[in-house]
């Protein structure tokens, strides 16, 4: 029986506040470049105050968000847990997402007061992204957000690594598991980022469990969670966590593991120019194929 969706994903939901700065800022305003840094308010609107807002632009965004968005873009079907609070930027999230023909558990009207979290996306001219999130409500998001019905309608759930960070987050992660092993659902995990593999190492082994069906990362969240100091072991040693996984590997392209075989995917040449999402939008393009897979098995192709 078809399902109604490809994947259910669960995890932040932020405003991206996409904006391009010079080398020297990060030093200037005590930045740790190239990485994911959570922040409370003050210190966002601080940042935000030094910026260019005038060269700035927003979109929904989350790690999970992202790829949900980009299987909508590339021809799939989404569904998306997560939390906002009844505030513009809340407004702006799910008008963001309805744009994008992606399902969520939340209506507007229905949403708790408070704020909602936004991320400060800063690119480099070397083309790497850093950021500086701001969580907001979403780091309230819990099981109470969990949609049961929407997972047993899907072919995969997608949970965001960076969940791990919030006990509330780690336990809703963990019940989707639940749920959709109980109804036969595959699972997806991204780790989202090396901080969170590094400072969270316990609580991920929590989500990964005994095993996912798929997980994506890149080759240095590989080597963290393996405890490994190359990709060769790395790649061996996650086949214990992992049934088929994806690696990116940058300007070398990817490693792919799909249960049996290692494929080296050959990267296109291109000029980098901004590096923000890139790992997202990766796993949103594989789970369009996994979809695309899934129906031509269904028709015997």
């Amino acid at each position: 029986m078809d399902k109604k969706y490809d994947v259910y994903g669960i995890g932040n939901a932020l405003v991206d506040i996409v904006t391009e700065v010079d080398l020297d800022f990060f030093a200037r305003n005590e930045i740790e470049k190239g990485v994911m840094t959570l922040v409370d308010e003050k210190r966002q609107h601080k940042l935000i105050k030094a910026i260019d807002m005038s060269k700035s632009r927003m979109a929904a965004g989350g790690s999970a968000a992202n790829t949900v968005i980009g299987l909508a873009q590339f021809g799939g079907k989404g569904y998306y847990s997560c939390l906002v609070a009844k505030d513009e930027l809340g407004d702006f999230f799910l008008k963001d997402m309805a744009r994008n023909k992606v399902d969520t558990n939340l209506v507007y009207e229905d949403c708790p007061e408070g704020l909602s979290g936004k991320c400060l996306v800063m690119t480099s001219p070397d083309a790497e992204r850093t950021m500086n999130t701001f969580l907001g409500i979403s780091s309230f998001l819990s099981v109470d957000q969990v949609a049961e019905e929407a997972i047993t309608q899907s072919e995969y759930v997608y949970l965001e690594g960076y969940l791990v960070a919030s006990p509330k987050g780690l336990e809703a992660m963990i019940e989707t598991k639940k749920i959709a092993e109980k109804n036969r659902v595959n699972t997806a995990l991204t780790f989202s980022d090396p901080s969170m593999v590094k400072y969270f190492s316990k609580q991920m082994e929590e989500v990964v469990g005994a095993s996912v069906d798929l997980l994506f990362c890149n080759e240095e969240e590989a080597q963290i969670f393996t405890g490994t100091d190359n990709l060769n072991d790395a790649r061996e040693k996650l086949k214990l966590s992992a049934k088929r996984f994806a690696i990116t590997l940058g300007a070398n392209g990817a490693l792919i593991y799909d249960g049996d075989t290692f494929i080296q995917i050959e990267p296109y040449k291109v000029r980098a120019i901004d590096t923000n999402g890139a790992g997202d939008m990766f796993a949103g393009a594989f789970c369009t194929e996994l979809h695309i897979s899934i129906v031509m098995r269904r028709q015997g192709s």
